[in-house]
This record gives C-alpha cells, structure tokens and sequence, in this order.
C-alpha cells in the first residue's frame, strides 16, 4: 500500500464502523458503544494520510486519549509543582508560558475539572487576555524527577474570582497561601475535553538540587531577583525607538465599551445570564 493509507474524506465515514455500531446494536451487550469520532483536529488528521500514519494514530487514540481524568492521572496532577500552559487569542496568536507552585496546586476539583491560582506577576496578564477572547487552552505536565512522564490535558477555561472559586468549592482544600507572592490573584478553572500521555523516551531525568539562598522569590518585583535584564533586551530598548502607548480610554468611554462586550456575553448566555468573573460589578465606575 502507498504511504497515502486512507482519503480523509472517508475517515469518519468508514463502512466497518456503521456495521460494528449495528451488531452491537443486535447483541444488546452492556459494553460501552463503539467511538466513532477521532480525536484531534482534522488538520492532523491530514497530516496523518499524507505521512501514512493513520493507524498508528488510531491506535493511539483508541487506547490513551480520554476525556477525564482517570485515577492515575488525578494523582499525578495532584503532586505536580509546574506545568507548561498553551493559550490563544481570538484571531489565533499563540502564547505559551510556565506556572509553578508547591505540590498540588495545580487541584484536581474531579475528575473532569482543573483550577489553579494565577500569582502576582509582570502584570501583563497575557494568558489571562487571551482565555478572555478564547478558553480552548493546552496544559503540559511533565514530570522530571520521577516518573520521567507528562500528562497532556486540553480543554476549556474560565476565569473565576477567588471568593467565588472558594464559595463554590469549600471542600477543595482551597487554603490561604502564607506566602504573599502565592495568593491568588484569581483562578482559572478548566473543564477536561482530552487527557493523554507524553511518552518518557525524551524526557530527560532530572534531579533537585539544595536551594543557594532564600529560595523562591514569590511575587517579589525586584528585577534583580527576577532575573534582570538577562537577555539583554532593556540594554537595547533604545535601539528600538520610544515605547509611547495610545492614550487609554477614560473611565465613561472605558465604561460604556464594557457595557456593549457584556451586554453580548447576557445575550449569548440566555436565560441565566452572564456569570464570568468580569461583570458589572467589576466595572469601574
């Protein structure tokens, strides 16, 4: 057979799925039914018929991809310190960044929802922007230290303000961190479409080695302890011509744009209304 397997175009129409789905059907068996949709985008399932990877994929996607989490993998989240975290903007700009924290603040809410507190920062909230605009976000685990594994979840976020995550979620273990640098500013809670392994055979094994002073300088805003200016990047800003920002919007015409954007989101939500974290009552006035 060439390496082009199989024409997309027959990849979810694929007679053998309809005749399976109709025997299970007969045989009343109390199995789950057969899944019919791939995973993944169709994108990548281009990719997969042109370099002929069509079935291995498959075999992939039938044995590893789910859509919770299982217990193994619940356990894993929940000793985890960093992860890596994908977002996009609503014309499909990407950003990826790391978050880090002590064991288990990445929490497992069940076992199809994730939430982890954002920490001061830059200020530059581009994660937070962009999950704003658009919620699919990409989550990368990997451990390094001992399991030599990651765990792949993509899904949907939100932001949520922290009384509102601790309301809702009194159970979760949701303490008061004493480190200044780690309370929450807000939360992003995420709702499970795909959880999956990222095979160990490159990922190297790493160790911990004893903290040289202080340790982490959680929200601290000394550039030094940040890192300074490590790549050089300030030292040429005036290479670069003047940094002269638009004039923000003053507080009525700022006002009157949120109006507009949330009077969207009322409509867009029905009947229940618009429940996100920016609302009227965050709205300056």
């Amino acid at each position: 057979m060439s390496t082009f397997q199989q024409d997309p175009s027959t990849f979810r129409q694929d007679p053998s799925t309809r005749q399976c789905s109709r025997a299970f059907e007969r045989t009343g068996l109390r199995t789950a039914p057969p899944r019919t949709a791939r995973p993944g985008s169709d994108g990548e399932h281009l990719v997969q018929w042109r370099l002929g990877t069509a079935e291995r994929a498959d075999r992939f996607y039938a044995e590893q991809v789910l859509d919770r989490l299982n217990p193994r993998m619940r356990e894993f989240t929940a000793r985890q310190e960093m992860f890596f975290l994908a977002t996009a903007d609503r014309h499909g700009a990407c950003d990826s960044t790391f978050r880090a924290g002590p064991p288990g603040f990445l929490h497992v809410l069940d076992d199809t929802t994730l939430a982890y507190p954002e920490y001061r920062g830059n200020g530059v909230h581009a994660s937070l922007g962009n999950i704003e605009e658009n919620p699919h976000v990409g989550v990368l685990m990997v451990d390094f230290l001992r399991d030599r594994i990651g765990l792949h979840v993509n899904g949907r976020a939100r932001v949520v303000a922290d009384d509102e995550m601790r309301r809702a979620h009194p159970d979760a273990g949701l303490a008061v961190d004493p480190v200044p640098g780690r309370r929450a500013l807000v939360w992003v809670e995420i709702t499970v479409d795909e959880a999956y392994i990222h095979c160990a055979k490159h990922i190297p094994h790493l160790q911990k080695v004893p903290a040289r002073d202080s340790g982490r300088s959680w929200g601290t805003d000394d550039v030094k302890r940040k890192g300074g200016d490590f790549f050089g990047a300030a030292a040429g800003a005036s290479e670069r011509g003047p940094f002269v920002p638009p004039p923000r919007a003053d507080r009525a015409t700022w006002r009157a744009a949120a109006e507009t954007v949330l009077a969207k989101a009322d409509s867009a939500a029905g009947a229940g209304g618009f429940s996100g974290w920016f609302s009227r009552s965050t709205c300056p006035r």
